[in-house]
């Protein structure tokens, strides 16, 4: 993000675009572009973008984008789509920039495909190696399969079938997927609409239909982690025979990239908020009745809020209730809440509006996202954590996770920046933790300290860093996570490559 001139708030752009300017230039019309004419408007003065086949004019939003105008240029007079769905696709594009729609994209028609048999040949680009994948949807007894062939010997076959009693409707998944868990299925169910969501390595698998008859709202989830099958087993409301599960719905049965997927949300309830610091609370959200979610650490969520008229979206990594002094078994959680540690902003309208919410409102969820991969801290005999402010949200999911399941580990430790003893979230829980767990140490560094602090202060910095964030042998296998504001993240990486920490041993979160 960058610093945004006086007036050119979140809260301003939405009082302009409801000001009944003009704001695209064309006086209401919306035109068909080629890609010529998307071409020509390629300057700060006049740039157009396109995104998912829609043409915007941004020109009026440049000094707006919290981002800077040289981000929103880098798309000017082309498709942005890619650039934008690797920064932020969880942004409410639309609805920020709906009174600058200049109209669609000209598209060359497209031969419709044969029904029942289907090749797609794909180009993907897995593991830096090109290879090409073939795709075969079939249709046999009723059921549709989807099989992924690539040349590198990897296969992934992924189908489903349902069955019912007088009572019960069982849909069963079948993925061949070793060590499936609880935190690669998602389901929803209200409203006679079902979707459940399974994810294989990268790859996403949905089922989607309206139900044809009516369900109860518990939905229960079963897993065989061995061979991959998971039952989604729903409870009919009237002992009736079903003669189809259901209407599919458009993404029903596809398996595509997960960042090829629309992010799907869900209402939650707001049951409870907590102070944790000055400025910081830590909200609880319960899921509705038939929704089964499990966020993985290390995964982030997105909060979708109508404020003013616009929808706003914002990315947080779900925390749990407190850190857990006993490791010595693994810690279980209901599966029915969701725990976020947010910091409010005197002058933040997303945050604002969160902490105006009342118990017992509701607010829009989404499915978990993010590439962390629990076999990183696995494989490792050092884990070192760079945490800036409310960065140490993604930390608390791992520390659990760490000091709980990982026994290679011989070394865990918080590296903890803040600018005031005041700002220091769950100071005492960790300090405990550091008392019962002689693998755990936590050193708090502040930027603004009272002259009464003891401890270290300063930025975060090549010198600080060499100082704390050393391996406990010379060939131990480290991994050092690092989140917080995106300076600090960006400069604590650039800090780490020049003390001689491979890419590899660095990840930095990032929403």
């Amino acid at each position: 993000q960058v610093p945004l001139k006086p007036g050119r708030s979140l809260m301003d752009w939405i009082r302009l675009t409801k000001s009944g300017k003009d704001l695209t230039g064309l006086k209401g019309r919306l035109i068909e572009v080629t890609e010529d004419e998307l071409a020509k408007h390629n300057k700060k003065e006049d740039c157009w973008i396109c995104i998912r086949g829609f043409v915007y004019n941004v020109t009026p939003y440049m000094e707006y984008h919290p981002g800077g105008e040289d981000e929103l240029m880098k798309a000017a007079g082309t498709d942005g789509t890619d650039l934008f769905d690797q920064v932020h696709r969880w942004v409410n594009y639309e609805s920020m920039l709906k009174e600058c729609l200049v109209g669609r994209m000209a598209v060359k028609p497209v031969a419709a495909p044969k029904e029942d048999h289907i090749l797609l040949r794909l180009h993907l680009k897995i593991e830096e190696v090109n290879v090409h994948v073939f795709e075969y949807r079939i249709k046999y007894r009723g059921k549709m399969r989807i099989t992924v062939l690539c040349f590198c010997g990897r296969r992934v076959s992924v189908c489903y079938d349902w069955f019912q009693t007088d009572s019960l409707i069982t849909v069963v998944i079948y993925t061949k997927q070793k060590d499936m868990n609880a935190e690669l299925v998602i389901v929803d169910c209200q409203d006679k609409r079902l979707r459940g969501e399974i994810i294989v390595d990268d790859y996403s698998y949905l089922i989607e239909v309206d139900l044809d008859h009516a369900v109860s709202e518990e939905v229960a989830v079963n897993i065989a982690e061995k061979i991959g099958k998971v039952e989604i087993i729903l409870k009919k409301k009237d002992n009736i025979h079903w003669k189809t599960l259901g209407q599919p719905w458009r993404c029903h049965n596809t398996f595509i990239k997960r960042t090829d997927r629309e992010l799907f949300y869900r209402k939650c309830k707001l049951v409870s908020k907590t102070e944790v610091t000055h400025d910081t609370k830590l909200f609880c959200l319960m899921l509705p009745k038939g929704t089964h979610l499990r966020v993985p650490t290390g995964q982030h969520v997105y909060l979708k809020q109508t404020i003013t008229g616009t929808e706003a979206v914002k990315p947080y990594t779900p925390v749990l209730p407190f850190l857990p002094l006993d490791f010595q078994e693994t810690s279980h959680h209901d599966g029915v809440h969701i725990y976020l540690m947010i910091k409010i902003y005197s002058c933040g309208l997303f945050t604002q509006a969160l902490d105006h919410l009342q118990i017992g409102d509701y607010i829009s969820v989404s499915n978990p996202e993010g590439n962390f991969k629990k076999s990183k801290v696995q494989g490792s005999e050092d884990l070192i954590l760079l945490a800036g402010g409310t960065g140490f949200t993604p930390m608390v999911k791992l520390l659990n996770f760490a000091l709980t399941e990982v026994s290679c580990l011989r070394t865990v430790k918080l590296i903890f920046f803040n600018k005031t003893e005041n700002d220091i979230l769950w100071r005492n829980q960790l300090e405990q933790l550091a008392l019962k767990d002689e693998r755990f140490e936590v050193q708090f560094i502040l930027s603004q300290p009272t002259k009464d602090w003891v401890g270290k202060q300063g930025k975060i910095s090549s010198s600080l860093l060499s100082e704390f964030v050393k391996r406990s042998r010379k060939d131990s296998k480290v991994l050092i996570c690092i989140c917080g504001p995106t300076p600090f993240t960006e400069q604590g990486v650039q800090y780490l490559k020049d003390l001689g920490y491979s890419q590899e041993e660095i990840h930095a979160f990032t929403a």
